[in-house]
Parts: structure tokens; C-alpha cells; sequence
């Protein structure tokens, strides 16, 4: 591609809605492919292919433990990319059609059920987390390159978290309908992996096209390798803290997708409509609270925000253990409840990672977007994938039974005690001990502002032999 020159400055204060819309049309594609293999991919693995529980837990983890590797790389390749669409932009596209496609492979399952339709499965699923990949990461990278305000960025996020919202409600709402209506079974599931592909397919174009005349912000050196790249980004104390916490929190979010159909079927006693309605429940109101994040995030500052929006998660999940005792009414409130709280996590875990890869340029005056959102993005996807792979465990010891022909088989009051615990209590815990990964984050407006007019050869200076007292 033609190198262009070193391109707009990154904008200092507001964005047209048109970049705060194109932008957050991505999330299309990032909500699709983060939603429906964790809600679906277990269950039909075990209920279509009859695949045992831990078995299937090992191949649902490994192809997304992958990424983890190939995440910082896809990272410093975008960072090192000069084309005349930016640095960023054709991965958005590129990157975005192949996983569509490939997703609709994960799918189509052409060996049938049992070990070779299971092998198939994970060599298909490991081939779309690569390119997942090359998408995510360029994409999460953008928004410390399009505006340098720390408030815009707040706003930039809940612009995307909307619609991300909006992608799990529609594919991880509708992707059930879909394989009901397909016809269950393998037939069912085809359907819905060509769904989900032309949702994943329009994310990346909007995304595309959408942010053409966004600015790219200017193009500087970074670290020689990627060694050195890992190394800083490793010295950057509030990125090391919020990567855990959000990490940990991932994984808690991922066994409540992973046992929306279990739960579905076994507490609830509804598998026909039980996951779209805790769908409905769950994403719903998160469209509706955007604003009032946004507001508590101004009020009190990112970092209480996430708190408390943490902890209204955690309170959800612990309460929703009475759910077989509960009317129906009720369950789906107190997830409405549980949305509220995953809502608040995305916005300002979201909002604070641009924040922190600002400090970092501040400090070094380079640009290493692309590395820190590569590990950012390797790190949730290892959360996401800790999330099925710990409840299939659970299901495993709990003496769940798998079944080849597309319906659940019956289930013993041990594995349904599983069910209910691994979509309860387990992730109230990961997401409330997380927070205590958070106490070495320390970045506010004041500390950014003093960082960005420190020279640039002091920091580097102190970036070399490790000083992290800046």
C-alpha cells in the first residue's frame, strides 16, 4: 500500500457523530463474535456433536488461548502498517470479511457429529480467533489515536459500548431463535452461523467506511521489537492493574454466557425461549443506562464508576442463586439488574485503557497503541475463554450428561446444582475479587496532564531502567 504522510493530528477536543457512530458500528462484529461462541459453541459441542463436557471445555479454550499469542503480534504489525487509510483502518475490513467467513465455518459442520465434526469444529474456531485477531486489536487501538481528551474518550466508548450492547442483544438474543427456527441440530446451527456472519460482515464494513475521515492521529516511533514492546508495557503500573482486574472480570462475564443455556433449560425449565428472554433481560436495560454510566462516570471518576458497577454485578449474581425458587418474573429482573452492572464494567474498563496508552505516549513519546491494545485484547480473550472452559469443568464434575442429538438429555439434581452455581456464585466471585487487582491504578486528569509536559527525554530516560514513580 502507498505510505501516507504522517496524517492528522488526533482531534483535542469533540468527534463528529458520524466517527462516534462509525466507530462503535465495530462492535458489531467484536459483540457477535464475543457473544455466540461463548453462549452457543459449549452447548452444541455437547448437545450436537455429543461431545463430554471437559472435552469440549479443552476445545472451546484452547483456539481462544491462541490469540493470546497472536493478539500483541497482530498489535505491533498494525502499529508498523502506513497505508493511505491509516494505520488501522484495513484490518477493519480485510481482517472483518475473513472472520465473517470463517465464522460461518466454525458451523457448517461437514463430517456430522462425533470426534472428526469436534476436530473440524476447533480447527475452524482456531482459524476465526486468528482472525479475530487482526480485526480486535487494530480496532480497540483506534480510539487513543482519535482524540487526546480524556472525557471524549468516555463518550467515544459509551458510543460503542451501545452498540456492543445492542450486538449481544441481537446475536445472542436471536442466534437461539435461529437454530429453533433452522431446525435444531446441525441444519439449525448452520443457519445461525450464516446469521451471525453477515452481522459480523456489515460491523466491519460500517466500521470502514464509517471512520474514513476520522483522524489517525500522527505516526511515531516505536520500541525496535516486540520484546521491548511487551517490556514497557509491562513497566506501565495502571495498564498491568486494570489488565488483570478486566482479565479476571472477562471470566466471570463468560460462565454467565456459557450457562445462558443451561440455566435456560435446567433451572428455568424453558429451552425453547428461556435464552432469548435472559438475553433480552441481561442486554436490554444496559441500552438504557449508557447515559446514566456516563453521568456517574463524570460525577465520580472512571475508576469509583467501575467499582461500583462491579460490585451491582456481583450483588446480581449472588442473589440470582434463589432462582429455583423464584418466579419466573423475578429471575429475569435480577439480570436486568446483573446487565446494569456488565454495562458499567465495558463502558469505563474500555475508557480507561486509551488512558492509560496515553500516559505511556506521554511518558515516551512513542506511539505503542497497537502493543498495548494487543495485550489488552489477549487478555479479555483469555478471560472469555477461562469462562466456558471453567463451567464446562464444573459441568464435568458435576456429572453432566452430553447428547448427540441436538436436545439436551436429562440431567441428574448434582449437575443441576452445577448449573446453578457455575452461573451464579462463580461469577460474582471473579468479578468481585478482581477489584482488588485495581488498587495500583492511580490515573486521573491531573496525573495525564503532568505527564504530557514532561520532556520526552527524561521519561524515556526513566522508561529504560524501569522507574515507574512517574
Amino acid at each position: 500500500m502507498d505510505a501516507p504522510p504522517a496524517g492528522p493530528a488526533s482531534v483535542p477536543g469533540g468527534l463528529p457523530r458520524r466517527v462516534h457512530g462509525g466507530y462503535a458500528l465495530g462492535s458489531l462484529a467484536t459483540g457477535a463474535f464475543g457473544t455466540v461462541p461463548g453462549l452457543l459453541l459449549l452447548p452444541y459441542l455437547t448437545d450436537t456433536l455429543g461431545v463430554a463436557a471437559g472435552l469440549a471445555a479443552l476445545l472451546v479454550l484452547l483456539p481462544k488461548a491462541w490469540d493470546v499469542l497472536v493478539n500483541p503480534v497482530a498489535g505491533r504489525i498494525s502499529d508498523r502498517t502506513r497505508s493511505r487509510w491509516g494505520a488501522r483502518r484495513p484490518y477493519l475490513l480485510f481482517a472483518g470479511l475473513a472472520l465473517a467467513l470463517l465464522f460461518a465455518a466454525i458451523f457448517a459442520a461437514p463430517f456430522g457429529a462425533g470426534g472428526a465434526g469436534a476436530a473440524y469444529a476447533a480447527v475452524a474456531f482456531l482459524a476465526t480467533a486468528t482472525a479475530f485477531a487482526f480485526f480486535q486489536v487494530p480496532y480497540v487501538a483506534m480510539p487513543a489515536e482519535l482524540t487526546d481528551d480524556y472525557a471524549e474518550r468516555t463518550r467515544l466508548m459509551t458510543w460503542r459500548i451501545a452498540v456492543l450492547a445492542l450486538a449481544i442483544l441481537i446475536s445472542g438474543a436471536v442466534a437461539p431463535v435461529v437454530v429453533t427456527a433452522g431446525g435444531e441440530g446441525l441444519a439449525g446451527h448452520r443457519w445461525m452461523g450464516l446469521f451471525v456472519a453477515m452481522l459480523i460482515a456489515l460491523g466491519a464494513v460500517g466500521a470502514f467506511l464509517g471512520t474514513r475521515t476520522a483522524p489517525a492521529g500522527a505516526v511515531r516511533d516505536s520500541e525496535p521489537s516486540l520484546r521491548a514492546q511487551l517490556a514497557v508495557a509491562g513497566r506501565n503500573r495502571p495498564f498491568r492493574a486494570l489488565l488483570t482486574c478486566f482479565v479476571v472480570q472477562s471470566a466471570g462475564v463468560a460462565t454467565v454466557l456459557a450457562g445462558v443455556n443451561y440455566f435456560a433449560d435446567q433451572i428455568l425449565r424453558d429451552p425453547r425461549t428461556g435464552a432469548t428472554l435472559l438475553f433480552a433481560s441481561f442486554v436490554g436495560p444496559a441500552l438504557l443506562v449508557m447515559p446514566l454510566w456516563t453521568r456517574v462516570g463524570a460525577r465520580v471518576g472512571k475508576l469509583a464508576a467501575l467499582v461500583a458497577a462491579s460490585l451491582l454485578f456481583a450483588l446480581g449474581a449472588l442473589a440470582l442463586i434463589a432462582a429455583p425458587v423464584l418466579p419466573a418474573a423475578a429471575v429475569y429482573l435480577v439480570v436486568a439488574l446483573i446487565g446494569v452492572g456488565y454495562a458499567g464494567q465495558q463502558v469505563f474498563a474500555l475508557a480507561m485503557l486509551p488512558d492509560c496508552i496515553a500516559w505511556d505516549e506521554a511518558r515516551t513519546g512513542r506511539r505503542q497503541a497497537g502493543v498495548f491494545t494487543g495485550i489488552w485484547t489477549a487478555g479479555e480473550t483469555l478471560g472469555l475463554a477461562l469462562g466456558p472452559g471453567i463451567y464446562g469443568l464444573v459441568l464435568q464434575l458435576t456429572g453432566y450428561v452430553s447428547s448427540d442429538t441436538g436436545t439436551a438429555a436429562a440431567q441428574s439434581d448434582t449437575a443441576r446444582l452445577g448449573i446453578l452455581l457455575g452461573f451464579t456464585v462463580l461469577p460474582a466471585l471473579l468479578v468481585a475479587a478482581a477489584l482488588l487487582l485495581l488498587r495500583p491504578y492511580d490515573l486521573t486528569p491531573a496525573r495525564l496532564a503532568t505527564a504530557a509536559t514532561q520532556p520526552d527525554a527524561r521519561v524515556d530516560q526513566a522508561v529504560v531502567v524501569g522507574d515507574e514513580s512517574r
